[in-house]
């Protein structure tokens, strides 16, 4: 099926700025509560947000096969497991409804104002049901740095890195949405000098700069998930904003990884954009030396060219950009990522999620967390309102944006944010 949603020359009826996230060619897909507080799926075309149950309740989907209560669910985990075909025909469908060019709902004023909520009328909510969360460490950049600060330049990578996506399995309970304040968590800690831990909020409360896949109904326990097939099971991307807990977790780690230095909280952005939308904005992964075993070898670009910025917010202060960075540095992208998750046989679900690691670039304005940024608390980052941060403050806001842009085209992601409050 033609990906018509993505022509560039199309224009809405609905008003769009010019440096919107999202345009026509962008709709995305989330869950938002609507002033009448009625949860609905939804989509978003500018600054309007659309009730995809109002239009299929209004016959607007009538050729296409859907279920009739598909939207009437408060997670997109029904609607993602009906696959991509139907992703595909729905957002093709959309964009027909609101090309410039048709006048069948823009002339129903009793539709659109069934159909239409400015943003201010409405509150997102968590998009999927998040079943089961992996988290990757897939940046080179990211574990480079991490592993010369805690094991030197020598041995900065594990001898396991460069030949298999390295990931644990995460805690789905503790994933928000954008908005929702975090908890600077407590834990034990051993403080420098101390041969005994102690217990108490952590010191080192960080952010990191990624990016999560949602995947739909994949493959039985036992079936594996061919590399040249992934792609069918890759729903859209989120921002990600995966809280970490360095203090915390530098005790806890070994042997078996993150625990309570990570599953406190991880924040995601409302909107999942689709890879159709993202399809303009291939590129191709770094090169990988040496060449992966066969089932992790592919063919073409298989990366997106997604420019990704953190920031800081302090209370009643300016925003402070502290990283740029992109998500075409991962060194494994997602493909490869899904395929290794599953070549064991391990079983992949409608609305799993799947966190990209740390992205980093290969300069430090492109680092992705403050652990790097202020490479251990050694070098404190300045902000714009004068003060210094070795990791994130209590009050203080990161926000998280990420997009691609082209000469023809702009698409989104909005943002994530979240206020750090102090420890109960």
């Amino acid at each position: 099926m033609v990906i018509f949603a993505n022509d560039p020359n199309r224009t809405s009826w609905l008003h769009v700025d010019s440096d919107s996230d999202f345009p026509i060619q962008n709709i995305p897909f989330g869950v938002f509560l609507t002033r009448d507080d009625v949860i609905t799926i939804g989509t978003r075309i500018g600054d309007t947000a659309i009730d995809l149950a109002a239009l299929h309740q209004l016959g607007y989907f009538d050729d296409i096969p859907l279920t009739d209560d598909i939207f009437l669910q408060d997670t997109l985990n029904d609607f993602i497991a009906d696959g991509r075909k139907t992703w595909r025909a729905v957002r093709n469908k959309v964009a027909e409804i609101f090309d410039n060019n048709n006048t069948v709902l823009k002339s129903q004023t009793k539709h659109k104002d069934t159909v239409l909520y400015s943003l201010d009328e409405i509150e997102m909510q968590l998009p999927v049901l998040v079943g089961d969360y992996t988290d990757f460490y897939a940046s080179r950049e990211h574990a480079t740095n991490v592993g010369t600060m805690f094991r030197g330049k020598d041995n900065a990578l594990m001898p396991n890195w460069l030949h298999l996506p390295v990931g644990y399995h995460g805690r789905s309970s503790s994933i928000i949405p954008s908005d929702i304040p975090v908890r600077r968590p407590k834990g034990q800690t051993l403080p420098p000098g101390k041969e005994s831990p102690v217990f108490g909020p952590s010191k080192a409360v960080d952010f990191e700069l990624e990016m999560a896949f949602i995947t739909t109904d994949a493959n039985d326990l036992g079936e594996a998930i061919p590399i040249n097939e992934a792609e069918d099971y890759i729903f859209g991307l989120v921002l990600f904003n995966d809280w970490s807990a360095r203090d915390i977790q530098r005790w806890e780690y070994m042997p078996l990884g993150p625990f309570l230095g990570k599953n406190f909280a991880s924040s995601i952005s409302p909107w999942i954009v689709t890879l159709d939308a993202l399809e303009p904005f291939r590129v191709h992964s770094p090169k990988q030396e040496p060449k992966p075993l066969k089932y992790l070898q592919y063919e073409g670009p298989k990366s997106f060219d997604i420019h990704l910025e953190a920031i800081i917010k302090p209370e009643g202060a300016n925003e402070t950009v502290v990283s740029k960075s992109n998500f075409k540095y991962m060194y494994w992208n997602m493909v490869q990522q899904l395929t290794h998750h599953t070549v064991n046989g391990c079983p992949v679900h409608s609305g799993d999620m799947m966190g990209s690691g740390t992205i980093s670039g290969p300069t430090p304005d492109s680092y992705g967390s403050m652990l790097e940024l202020s490479w251990k608390g050694e070098r404190p980052v300045q902000l714009n309102d004068g003060t210094e941060r070795k990791f994130i403050n209590d009050n203080d806001t990161v926000i998280l944006r990420g997009y691609c842009k082209n000469e023809r085209l702009r698409i989104g992601f909005g943002e994530v944010k979240s206020k750090l409050l102090a420890a109960l």
